[in-house]
């Protein structure tokens, strides 16, 4: 028989999403902060030559400002305020979480600050933000104030110290502002507002990269054939993800009866999910980033600099073997790295022991830890091989048949784990909502009565 939150889920349509006044305020907040957003990623950056920079933009988006534009939804491209996007913010908070997991004053605040710990930590993240932010504005200043090899042309109209300053300023207020709209989202919105930015970056620009494929088509570039067989593939590899990305192993749960009075209590059971795939996407992002650096800073170089690091980029090219190895070798690493840290065996053995849980067979304690341990390595090897199968199949095919970037890998793994987390909640405001309305027609009741 299903439970009574299965059976309000069942009842759950359009009809109970109009009643729902409050989500749909949410909704249209979200639409309306996201909107603002993809404005913003069209106010150009002030004393930068418009024509220099897409000459120099188109020569390297191959490497790691290919990663930044597709995050940004174009805005690298053109370089507006909003260039920088919340990338900064999200590698403090990781920063963060690895030191939270290794510093003992962090750890300490985590575990028993609470509530005001856990916003003591964000704070910290905003402040790392601000300095990652003003050290990537920095140095993209100076990039830009470097001449061309070739026309001796620079992308700065003005270079000087008033262009770095201002283009600090403006790179680390857009970032900034951003954050702020995405703190806005998650507080009066739907879902998790620094996750959605980005989505609405990378879906804004899988159309453009659609148009293109279907160009190469039009032009003879890329077969019909093959055409047909890639948008086959995308759908197959999206599914693929959602079912990967819900999949989990739930572990049973027990818990003791205990007499209270004449009356035995307890003895119920639960399940403690474990994702297939903890890491999420965040291995991705970092493998990437760490790999398409040494391509960039050549290409930035140009002839002037050193002829290994020439070399070195040459081979680790978009689509070449040693670049594959790389690549599948640093997602493996920081799935199993970063598992290690969102999830830790032995905190969660040594809670369920306070509670008086137990798993059936296994004892309390150091041998739960060492259990869930054993199955959360097995979990995270299927994990580890679905991510590098997912990330690794565009890069072959854009290497291969020049396909554009946006389409898979690490864009389609998170438009699917936003996807998915923002649908979770808006189920979850339908769910409230009708609890809600059973509530009243049970007072109401009550006073008829």
């Amino acid at each position: 028989m299903a439970s009574a939150a299965e059976q309000l889920a069942s009842n759950m349509n359009f009809s109970a999403f109009a009643q729902a006044k409050e989500l749909q305020k949410r909704i249209l907040f979200t639409l309306f902060v996201l909107i603002i957003y993809r404005l913003g990623t069209y106010v150009p950056m002030p004393g930068v030559d418009p024509a220099v920079f897409a000459n120099a933009f188109q020569q390297q988006q191959g490497g790691i400002l290919g990663v930044f534009n597709m995050f940004s939804g174009g805005a690298v491209e053109r370089m507006a305020i909003f260039a920088l996007n919340v990338m900064p913010y999200i590698s403090a908070s990781i920063i963060m979480q690895l030191m939270a997991a290794t510093v003992p004053a962090l750890e300490k605040l985590k575990k028993e600050g609470g509530e005001a710990g856990r916003k003591q930590i964000n704070q910290y993240s905003r402040y790392l933000t601000v300095v990652l932010a003003g050290v990537q504005a920095f140095a993209i200043a100076m990039g830009m104030e470097s001449p061309d090899p070739t026309t001796g042309a620079t992308i700065a109209v003005d270079p000087g110290w008033f262009f770095r300053i201002t283009t600090v300023v403006t790179l680390v207020g857009g970032t900034m502002m951003l954050l702020w709209l995405g703190e806005q989202i998650t507080a009066r919105g739907v879902g998790n507002g620094v996750s959605l930015i980005i989505f609405a970056g990378i879906i804004a620009e899988m159309p453009r990269a659609l148009f293109q494929t279907l160009q190469q088509g039009r032009t003879g570039a890329i077969s019909g054939a093959l055409i047909i067989a890639m948008l086959v593939m995308v759908v197959a590899v999206l599914l693929f993800v959602v079912f990967m990305e819900r999949s989990q192993r739930r572990l049973l749960v027990q818990y003791p009866k205990r007499q209270v009075g004449n009356r035995m209590m307890g003895g119920e059971s639960s399940f403690l999910p474990l994702k297939l795939n903890t890491a999420g996407v965040i291995p991705a992002i970092f493998a990437s980033s760490l790999l398409l650096l040494p391509t960039t800073i050549a290409g930035f170089s140009a002839q002037s600099g050193p002829e290994w690091l020439r070399t070195l980029s040459a081979m680790l090219g978009p689509g070449q073997p040693l670049f594959l190895i790389f690549y599948a070798a640093m997602i493996i690493f920081f799935t199993f790295f970063y598992t290690s840290i969102v999830f830790n065996p032995e905190d969660t053995a040594e809670n369920l022991k306070k509670y008086g849980g137990f798993l059936p067979g296994i004892r309390p304690g150091r041998r739960t830890a060492e259990y869930l341990d054993y199955v959360l390595s097995r979990l995270t090897v299927i994990g580890a091989a679905y991510l590098t199968a997912v990330c690794l199949l565009p890069e072959i095919l854009r290497a291969q048949y020049q396909i554009p970037f946006y389409i898979g890998g690490t864009a389609l793994l998170i438009v699917v784990s936003v996807t998915l987390d923002t649908v979770g909640q808006v189920q979850s405001h339908l769910l409230a909502h009708q609890y809600e309305g059973l509530i009243k027609k049970t007072k109401l009741r009550g006073r008829k009565r």
